[in-house]
């Protein structure tokens, strides 16, 4: 009776192998064009990518000197950064940076789709209207806002219009990291856009209709279908906006150089003075390995928060 009982799970077993492995070889064929077509792709990312961040890594615990030779000092380039008061400033700094753009920008490109999608007409001129800005070369951009802040410029044209005295949005520090926040939204905010345009139109209409027939007007169909419906893409580019404005050093370099008196310099800016200014690439690379480790704490909170959604 064990035999019999046996040898039939025995006689399955062979079978539903061989099956697996046909299976496997069958998959391995069909999808071999593709594994190989993603092999460039994925050597490109792990030489330009993975390469340099381990080697980031490792230079950051050497001193590095392309005539003499690189020394290895193990943690004292992180004791000189730590000592350095400028990084605590560049801290502080950046986290006001990342506050004004939440504040003052975060919320435009979810204002701007949410306005759009409920045009009846023009809509398609509307997107290319607020993409614009975006277009613009950066050269361009610096130049074109250096002359609105002038204190001449058009800008405090229109103010004197008013009535009101001359602002120095730039070359004062009460000013100069609002100023460089509103020119960054301003140029930004239509890539931004279009995400979430797309995510509103990817709500089905039916939803809507509904809310119409039921009498509900725009102010409660944004508030109970589409501010729900996108709350995983709001929190989604919430991370990456941190993400974002955390590596900012463009603008503060471009304008004023992380001025006037320190205060538009930014962790990334203070980063590249390191490296690139002051030639100390043993010190840039502990703050970048010290970045990398923060933003990746905050893409594994994100990747949490939103397991859900994978």
């Amino acid at each position: 009776m064990e035999q019999s009982v046996i040898s039939p799970g025995n006689r399955v077993k062979g079978p539903e192998k061989e099956t697996q492995k046909l299976k496997r070889t069958s998959n391995w064929k069909k999808y071999m064009w593709g594994y190989l077509f993603l092999v460039p792709a994925i050597v490109i990312f792990i030489i330009f990518l993975w390469v340099p961040i381990i080697k980031g890594m490792v230079y950051s615990f050497y001193n590095i000197d392309f005539v003499k030779g690189n020394t290895f000092v193990g943690f004292d380039n992180y004791v000189k950064i730590f000592n350095n008061p400028d990084l605590w400033l560049s801290v502080k700094n950046t986290l006001y940076f990342m506050f004004l753009t939440l504040v003052m920008g975060f919320w435009v490109p979810i204002a701007a789709a949410i306005a759009i999608s409920e045009l009846k007409f023009f809509q398609g001129f509307a997107r290319i209207a607020a993409y614009l800005p975006f277009v613009v070369p950066g050269v361009v951009l610096y130049g074109m806002w250096r002359w609105m802040y002038d204190p001449v410029g058009p800008i405090n044209a229109l103010l004197g219009w008013f009535g009101a005295d001359p602002v120095s949005f730039i070359s004062d520090g009460r000013f100069s990291m609002i100023s460089i926040v509103f020119m960054e939204t301003w140029q930004q905010f239509g890539s931004a856009m279009l995400i979430y345009l797309a995510g509103v139109l990817s709500i089905p209409r039916d939803w809507y209709e509904a809310a119409e027939i039921d009498g509900a007007g725009v102010w409660s169909r944004i508030k109970y279908i589409t501010l729900p419906s996108m709350r995983s893409l709001i929190m989604l580019m919430l991370i990456l906006q941190i993400i974002g404005t955390s590596q900012a050093y463009q603008s503060q370099l471009a304008l004023l150089d992380g001025g006037p008196n320190k205060a538009t310099l930014t962790y990334a800016l203070f980063t590249v003075k390191n490296a690139f200014t002051q030639l100390d690439y043993g010190a840039g690379t502990a703050l970048g390995v010290l970045m990398f480790v923060v933003l990746g704490i905050l893409g594994i909170i994100q990747f949490k928060l939103n397991r859900e959604e994978y």
